[in-house]
């Protein structure tokens, strides 16, 4: 099994992700292309201290993109929805 940071790699947080967390319970996360949902859940779990609920994971693709006159393509990525089980929440701003 990977270490716990090579699983999570960072929280993403924007619009969208902001209103699953608030409506469904849902925190977003992008992980390491290799991670399984079996990996993300107990990485999650013992990482925050929380009990997950169900595990959802896309493979972002990489987008082409023009650097000045040469052209290049972004690395592909993948994200992880994690939804928490009731009364389970987890706080990204800690200070």
């Amino acid at each position: 099994m990977a270490e716990i940071h090579d699983i999570i790699l960072r929280p993403l947080v924007t619009e969208r992700s902001a209103n699953a967390e608030a409506h469904q319970n849902t925190y977003v996360f992008e992980v390491g292309e290799g991670a399984n949902k079996l990996e993300i859940k107990n990485a999650v779990e013992q990482f925050f201290a929380v009990k997950v609920e169900d595990v959802r994971t896309v493979r972002v693709r990489g987008k082409f993109k023009r650097f000045g006159r040469h052209y290049g393509k972004r690395s592909n990525w993948k994200k992880a929805y994690v939804k928490l089980a009731s009364g389970h929440s987890i706080n990204l701003f800690e200070a």
